[in-house]
């Protein structure tokens, strides 16, 4: 067959699918709006990549280069300290400056410098601020906004962000002192878990796409068959009749890929709109990989070409008809699950092979393997429903009317949920992943929050500020109790023995009694007592006798250090060296963990044991109880603490601790994830459409003859009903059977056997909104005018 020959036909396909009259064209702009989505979102995930490397790019950049170390202040340096924060569950990052001479580089994105108690915000954060929503953050900033953020210094449009010019920096207090931005730390690889994770993931994500835009391509089949059936009357042969089809699908394809370029350029506009998962990007982030972008440009016309000829292989297109219309034969079997057979041989023998300790795993086994199997699961449900829908017979009117429509075009049914197993399936699969992946990338914190909530600590400069801090954030709003010690040190006085470098030192903690029994098991406890508590080398801590050389029953201790550094500050000459005698009633007791999970050891003292005896600089360090029906309780907090000393630390107490590079994974698939299920819910829907305008005249009919409008929309609920729910329950037990193989390959058992429930109920839902959608479209061609024809 010549070139030429090709060129003719599928130029006058491509003629049909625009010049049909309006019924063609109809059909050609609901295929390539079909296939337009799918491009879009494959630009889309094309581009992640971009969007994440920028946003690390960013973040690197506006971080204080610390590769040079700069000791001593210089006209270009600068003291800095990072004070993140978070207000409503919404992180707020911060840098403070102190430049330490006329000439301070600008932060990243900054237009000027800010003067002593002003900053620069982002947009965000300068929107928040200014609306009421934000007045309560606006007590922790109180530094005067004079410009804003630039993209230069932001990670993402939605960043919550300021750089604040402070007077309070010195060198107890820092982060550092820089003289420029722009750090790179380079990139752990990830482990082979999260590599088979990120795999399985992309195939998962991106099969759905490509199933939708193989289903798009094929909308209107049954009025294209009539029309070719048509051509074959007027001379043309079969192999004409199917190049002239592939013309109007490579057409309708071409047009998708505009629209498809189309909805990616307005969907980038409107990337820092909307943030997903806490994920949002500028849109000049938002640019997909030139090679993945060049596949899918040209992936996309072929596929439709391909997929068209392979869709008529199973058709005789007559002079005088179509005989899809008889009877179809059976679907065999044999060859879908030789495609599942396939799969499982790629995978099974993987089985074992991923070791956490590694760092690479057969990534093309993987993916050949799991394209395969859901592939496979995807042609068996044309086989899954015509085996169903044989046996379904008596029941309602609105139940024959679905289930004879089903019987005689099961494979347009099919192919209208095909994505739905993909996504399903694979979902089920992932969910399966995550779980038990979780168990091995989260731990138990073993902070305990059910005693404290929060944990605040600050710099005093005596015991009595100290105290007065833990009182003040008693008395905030929200706050039901306080764990409140003031925290020093003693050591042991006199020289050093042989072989010590420094005397032995323990902490001291002076606090009440309830604060004291948060840290060790106390028999009984009034004000005057004091405790020596041990650890017994718990955690990795020091044994008992490197607590009893410093502090014990009825010993002497220094409270300051007798033998402190040369490069330590001194005191004034002649001051005597602080001491205190632990009283010979003290009880030796045993370490119990504390709210943040840690086993302390040391000297308890209650006040009045210690009096005003000085402290040698002590720590104001309280954990907070939070009244759970004060919703901005853990704010206040923050509040009170930032006013007391703006370079106050405060952290919030977890149950667990997740990996920073699992949780960032689970962003991304969770991000995706969200994009297909959309995506899949429009295919669905607009394939439903398609199907109720081809049978526009038959609708029309049925209302003419008395049928009722209820019972034809109960009609169409089923219609999609039974190809979902079947679909569902090959996607059940293909998704638990694929997800147990992608298990036994890290040797992971398998968590919770129902961890399918939340897709099955996704997919109910999307039965329902569908239906409801489709509602207006199906009263509409209900009408009588459906009966016109020329």
């Amino acid at each position: 067959m010549s070139l030429g020959t090709w060129t003719r036909d599928l130029s006058l396909g491509a003629r049909f699918a625009v010049t049909g009259g309006r019924s063609g064209l109809l059909r050609t702009l609901l295929t390539a709006t079909g296939v337009g989505f799918g491009v879009a979102l494959l630009l889309l995930a094309s581009s992640f990549p971009n969007m994440l490397f920028q946003r690390e790019v960013r973040e690197s950049v506006r971080a204080v280069d610390g590769s040079e170390q700069v000791t001593s202040p210089r006209p270009d340096s600068f003291l800095h300290l990072s004070r993140n924060t978070v207000y409503r569950d919404d992180v707020i990052s911060g840098l403070l400056l102190r430049p330490e001479g006329d000439a301070p580089p600008l932060p990243p994105g900054a237009p000027v410098f800010p003067g002593t108690g002003e900053m620069l915000v982002s947009p965000a954060l300068g929107k928040l601020l200014d609306s009421p929503e934000g007045a309560l953050l606006k007590e922790r900033l109180p530094y005067r906004t004079v410009g804003t953020i630039g993209q230069a210094g932001l990670i993402g449009p939605a960043e919550l962000r300021y750089v604040a010019h402070v007077d309070f920096l010195d060198t107890e207090n820092l982060d550092g002192r820089g003289t420029r931005y722009g750090w790179s730390v380079p990139e752990e690889p990830m482990n082979a878990f999260l590599i088979l994770l990120v795999v399985v993931a992309c195939v998962v994500l991106l099969l759905p796409v490509l199933v939708f835009i193989a289903t798009a391509v094929r909308f209107g089949g049954e009025q294209r068959d009539r029309r070719l059936a048509a051509l074959r009357l007027i001379g043309a042969d079969t192999a004409m009749t199917r190049r002239i089809a592939a013309g109007e699908s490579l057409a309708s394809a071409l047009l998708g890929l505009l629209v498809g370029l189309g909805l990616f350029a307005v969907a980038r506009q409107f990337a820092g709109t909307f943030t997903i998962w806490d994920v949002n990007a500028y849109p000049g982030d938002v640019v997909p990989m030139t090679a993945l972008a060049a596949l899918v440009l040209a992936v996309v016309p072929v596929a439709s070409v391909v997929v068209s000829l392979f869709a008529l292989r199973g058709v005789v297109i007559e002079p005088l008809g179509v005989v899809r219309t008889s009877t179809p034969r059976r679907r065999r079997l044999w060859w879908r699950l030789l495609l599942l057979v396939a799969g499982g041989a790629f995978l099974v023998p993987l089985v074992g092979d991923v070791q956490m300790a590694e760092t690479s795993i057969d990534a093309v086994g993987v993916v050949a393997g799991t394209t395969l199997a859901l592939i496979g699961l995807t042609t068996l449900l044309p086989w899954l429903v015509e085996a169903g829908v044989k046996r379904m017979h008596a029941g309602p009117v609105a139940w024959q009317l679905a289930v004879r429509r089903l019987q005689l075009s099961s494979g347009t049914a099919a192919r209208a949920v095909s994505g739905i197993v993909v996504a399903a399936t694979g979902a089920i699969a992932l969910q399966m992943l995550f779980q038990a992946m979780e168990t091995e990338f989260t731990q138990v914190s073993g902070e305990d929050t059910s005693r404290a909530q929060i944990t605040v600590g600050t710099d005093a400069r005596n015991a009595e500020e100290a105290r007065g801090v833990i009182d003040r954030i008693a008395r905030t709003e929200g706050v039901t109790g306080v764990i409140g010690i003031v925290e020093s040190h003693v050591w042991r006085p006199g020289p050093l023995k042989g072989g010590e470098e420094f005397s032995p030192m323990v902490s001291l903690r002076v606090g009440d009694c309830p604060s004291l029994r948060e840290f060790a098991a106390l028999p009984s406890c009034t004000d005057g007592d004091v405790f020596v508590f041990l650890a017994h080398g718990a955690q990795g801590n020091p044994d008992d006798s490197f607590v009893t050389r410093a502090a014990r029953p009825g010993a002497l201790v220094a409270l300051r250090d007798p033998h402190p550094h040369p490069s330590a500050p001194k005191p004034p000459k002649g001051t005597p060296l602080p001491q205190w005698r632990i009283p010979a009633t003290a009880k030796v007791v045993d370490s119990r963990p504390d709210p943040t999970g840690m086993y302390e050891y040391g000297v308890l003292a209650t006040p009045s044991a210690i009096g005003t005896l000085p402290l040698d600089e002590p720590d104001a360090q309280a954990m907070v109880r939070l009244d759970p029906a004060v919703r901005d309780a853990a704010d206040h907090v923050r509040n009170t603490a930032d006013a007391i000393d703006p370079t106050s630390w405060v952290r919030t107490l977890k149950d667990t601790e997740r990996d920073a590079a699992f949780s960032s994974v689970r962003t991304g698939i969770l991000v995706g994830s969200t994009l297909t299920m959309l995506l899949v819910a429009a295919s669905l829907l607009v394939a439903t459409l398609e199907q109720l305008r081809d049978r526009k005249r038959l609708l029309s009919s049925l209302v003419a003859f008395g049928t009722r409008r209820s019972t034809l929309g109960w009609s169409v609920l089923w219609q999609t009903a039974v190809p979902i729910l079947l679909g569902l329950a090959l996607s059940v037990a293909g998704g638990l059977g694929l997800g147990v193989v992608l298990l036994k390959m890290g040797g992971q058992p398998v968590q919770d056997w129902w961890s399918f429930l939340p897709v099955v109920g996704i997919g109910l839902g999307l039965i329902a909104v569908v239906t409801l959608l489709s509602m207006p479209v199906l009263w509409r061609l209900m009408r009588a005018d459906g009966l016109r024809t020329e």
